[in-house]
């Protein structure tokens, strides 16, 4: 069961509208880091879940994304209240659709189920929203520092300070799991070269943590698979030419 509170979490006030920067907010309404791909994100992914202190968590996020998405719409509706005709010229997209979010990003893609990262393990899919919510911040950050008017880019902050907060809620939750720094989930075993690392780029190696300590480093590897079998195809032209000669 879902209900609506009509107030908006934070305030949304946009004194100076721009319609060119209304067309850059899309990018958090249909975009692939936008609201609507983490709010069905993380919705999605709190079906799977057995713990539900988890699933409680998964949910509660991905309804305050939900009403990110409408904080990010009542900004774009307001930026493209008046458009004159120069302001047209700079924002295309909302001269031929219309004003107001649409399900589109930027540059006028049309929003994709393809952007929700889900997989049917909780392990997996916190790890995932912890890259989301950087690519959402990092975003942010960026429509930040183009914006003008104050009151958007306090709404800005407030949305990029979020972004950070579930950042540390699911680093939290793996943390909770044992899992923050255990690379493995799943239940098949790996092999015996789980802690072999190969220095693959030569010239100016460098070493660190990532290929010390626990790790076994390979300085010069060499293959061992050996050469595959030659492809048998009975239709390459090939063989045709050397069956005629």
């Amino acid at each position: 069961m879902f209900s609506h509170v009509k107030e908006t979490i934070m305030p949304v006030d946009v004194r100076e509208p721009d319609a060119r920067f209304g067309q850059f907010l899309l990018e958090q309404f249909g975009g692939a880091t936008g609201e609507l791909t983490a709010a069905l994100q993380y919705w999605v992914q709190s079906f799977h879940v057995e713990d539900a202190s988890l699933r409680d968590m998964l949910q509660d996020i991905a309804l305050e994304e939900f009403s990110h998405l409408e904080m990010v719409g009542k900004l774009i509706a307001q930026h493209t209240s008046k458009i004159d005709q120069s302001k047209v010229y700079e924002a295309p997209i909302f001269a031929v659709k219309g004003i107001g979010p649409h399900l589109i990003d930027s540059q006028g893609s049309a929003w994709s189920a393809s952007y929700v990262n889900e997989g049917g393990n909780v392990v997996r899919d916190l790890r995932a929203n912890i890259a989301s919510e950087a690519g959402a911040r990092q975003t942010y950050e960026a429509l930040i520092k183009h914006c003008r008017d104050e009151g958007t880019k306090r709404t800005l902050r407030h949305l990029l300070t979020r972004e950070i907060t579930h950042a540390d809620m699911f680093m939290k939750a793996l943390d909770s799991m044992g899992r923050l720094t255990d690379p493995f989930f799943g239940t098949v075993q790996p092999d015996d070269t789980v802690n072999i690392v190969f220095n693959l780029s030569h010239g100016d190696d460098h070493r660190g943590p990532w290929n010390q300590g626990n790790f076994r480093y390979v300085e010069n590897p060499r293959a061992e698979g050996g050469l595959p079998p030659a492809p048998v195809n009975p239709d390459d032209e090939k063989i045709h030419r050397l069956a005629a000669e």
